[in-house]
């Protein structure tokens, strides 16, 4: 976790130094990072773009995540730069300790981690100014790396590359007076609990196309509230994988930082019914 909380400081120290963007775009609308590592929100990510730079400008941010659900841990840390509001490139390193699992049956391994390259492109439209959505295509390949449990319950492969296309739109006052954002993707993936379990699987070992969107108001331009939700594949025949939801309380101080805090419900994880908890994630972002 120090690693963690380090990556987080040079992030802020970062943001706070650099004087790339202008800041034209209006508050919360660099959102803040997936656990992918893409802009967006917690478990989706969205067609913004990282940071709150505008054409010709550089923007960006830097990460830390962590889930807890009683018998699992998830933390992660990253970051995202893009250019021009038009390209983004993201890293992410995920971490997950099997806690009660890996206790429960003596595993070999007790974390699983893999790490997450992430290509983002907007292809039209703008977050609120167009007529249409602002679209954005993007890819992501993941590399597993800590194969042997993945591969012991039917796991094909450690790494492999996935795609999703998003469309968001802000609705100025859409909700009540409130400004609403809407989000939709679709990913076409095969991975297994987002690839820490590996890709592919015994049951089934072909991309699916997954459906994943998200809705938020946003009371004032320093708070918002909203819902996710991401479908999953069921590849392995060991155990079933559910889809994942979260209701979530997003606070933007201002264009450095931002802190968001989420009760997900993320359904059966490796055999183990019921993995709910708590979801947070601060962000530096310039």
């Amino acid at each position: 976790m120090n690693k963690i909380l380090g990556t987080l400081t040079l992030g802020l120290t970062l943001a706070s130094a650099a004087a790339l963007a202008d800041n034209g775009r209006l508050l919360a609308t660099g959102g803040a990072s997936s656990i992918d590592g893409a802009a967006g929100g917690g478990i989706t990510p969205w067609a913004v773009l990282a940071g709150y730079g505008e054409q010709s400008e550089w923007g960006g941010n830097a990460f830390v995540t962590r889930v807890e659900t009683g018998d699992y841990r998830l933390d992660v840390a990253g970051g995202a730069v893009s250019y021009g509001n038009r390209i983004e490139l993201s890293y992410a390193r995920q971490r997950f300790d099997l806690g009660t699992l890996a206790r429960d049956l003596n595993l070999p391994e007790n974390t699983l981690s893999q790490d997450i390259f992430g290509l983002k492109v907007r292809l039209f439209g703008d977050l609120i100014y167009d007529q249409l959505p602002q679209v954005s295509l993007g890819i992501e390949h993941k590399r597993q790396k800590d194969f042997l449990i993945p591969s012991l319950v039917g796991a094909q492969r450690d790494e492999d590359t996935e795609g999703y296309i998003a469309a968001s739109r802000l609705f100025l006052g859409g909700a009540f007076g409130y400004n609403l954002l809407v989000n939709g993707g679709l990913r076409y993936s095969r991975a297994n609990e987002l690839g820490l379990l590996g890709f592919g699987g015994d049951r089934r070992d072909e991309r699916s196309v997954l459906k994943e969107g998200s809705l938020a108001v946003l009371f004032n331009p320093r708070w918002a509230m909203g819902v996710e939700y991401r479908e999953k594949p069921d590849n392995l025949n060991f155990a079933g994988e559910s889809d994942w939801a979260d209701v979530f309380l997003a606070y933007f101080p201002n264009k450095h930082f931002s802190v968001v805090l989420a009760y997900a419900r993320l359904g059966e994880i490796a055999t183990l019914d019921n993995q709910d908890g708590a979801y947070l994630s601060l962000q530096g972002s310039f």
